[in-house]
């Protein structure tokens, strides 16, 4: 990676890949101090909510892998104390987005607001010369135009790159992920080599915070008046289907749990914060032939109004054409792609150059 001995802070989150992240940037030389974040208080989280089981991502368990791993290494390793930022800028911002009827992702406040921009900060103070972590993506210098630029992984399955669209282009020449080159398998295969306890550990699938994923437990817990939720389920033409007891229960393309009945399959399609109606329909009625998205962060600005979108990270690239307003930025899919979200993140692509991204506002119908 680098011919001279570089000073590199790695995130370790417990994980396999932070964890042969790690193990790769020793073998190559580097200085390699590990660090963990403490994101919450876990005893206050499992009393308030009076869950027991609690072993999800960035858990007590995560950190004491994490330290496991950095004395088999034989690197130093620190906890930082992040609940604090964690709380302003992810768990607040959560429970918000839901309130106001739109789905958030707290993956990508958390790469953005805490992992980089604050980690980055503590790597620097700890005069380190680069950033590292175990994101599947690539950090490629662009010769021809001399910047940095972020690639899709190697293994596509795995690419992260959908979750870094918030980040400071400033902030590409000091950050490093080891695994951008590499496929899940070859990961694994290092982390048996190096003797990692984290070399077959499974993988987290859910919201660091929320135990057991149960994010509507989590919200209402959070909540002064419930009552102040309740409302209608209604078709599109406004037919009264039944009542609900909360909209924040409820994110468009949902089909389980609605609490109606019909003949045909019925799926969200809105969710009004004013009124508190959730509307449903067919899965024909999800389609819409583009979205707004708002809060638009280019890493790199695009060569052309052509270039691709994904509305999910679990979704394909659409193809579709953008239009660069003051405030937003409109855009139109090629063809009509089905349950574009509130709150959820659209992020641009030119081939597998991540150009950044925004958050979505209104679908079009």
């Amino acid at each position: 990676m680098f011919m001279k001995k570089k000073r590199v802070v790695i995130a370790m989150s417990g994980g396999v890949d932070s964890s042969t992240a790690a193990a790769l940037l020793k073998e190559e030389g580097h200085e390699v101090i590990g660090i963990s974040m403490q994101l919450y208080n876990h005893a206050e989280l499992e009393a308030e909510l009076k869950e027991n089981r609690f072993d999800s991502c960035c858990s007590l368990k995560d950190v004491d892998e994490a330290r496991r791993v950095a004395q088999i290494l034989d690197i130093p390793y620190y906890v930082l104390n992040f609940e604090k930022i964690f709380k302003e800028k992810v768990v607040d911002y959560f429970i918000d987005e839901y309130l106001h009827a739109r789905t958030p992702n707290p993956c990508v406040r958390c790469n953005t607001d805490v992992k980089f921009k604050h980690l980055l900060l503590k790597a620097k103070e700890l005069k380190a010369d680069y950033l590292a972590t175990g994101h599947y993506v690539r950090n490629v210098f662009n010769e021809k135009e001399k910047c940095y630029e972020l690639k899709k992984a190697k293994d596509l399955k795995k690419d992260q790159s959908y979750f870094l669209f918030g980040t400071d282009p400033k902030e590409l020449p000091y950050l490093l992920f080891p695994l951008g080159d590499l496929e899940k398998t070859e990961v694994r295969t290092l982390a048996e080599r190096h003797h990692l306890p984290t070399a077959q550990k499974p993988e987290s699938m859910e919201i660091c915070f929320i135990p057991n994923n149960n994010y509507s437990n989590f919200i209402e817990s959070k909540i002064q008046n419930k009552k102040a939720f309740q409302g209608q389920i209604i078709t599109k033409e406004g037919k009264i289907l039944g009542k609900h007891d909360g909209s924040f229960q409820f994110t468009v393309g949902q089909r389980k749990g609605l609490g109606v009945f019909d003949s045909n399959p019925l799926y969200v399609l809105e969710v009004d914060h004013t009124s508190k109606k959730v509307t449903v329909g067919s899965d024909q009625d999800l389609k819409s032939i583009g979205l707004v998205a708002k809060n638009i962060n280019w890493i790199k600005y695009p060569k052309s109004p052509c270039v691709s979108v994904k509305i999910r990270h679990s979704t394909k690239n659409i193809p579709c054409t953008i239009e660069n307003l003051k405030t937003h930025v409109k855009v139109l899919f090629q063809e009509p792609e089905r349950a574009v979200t509130p709150g959820q993140a659209a992020v641009f692509y030119e081939g597998d150059t991540l150009l950044g991204g925004g958050w979505i506002e209104q679908r079009l119908s």
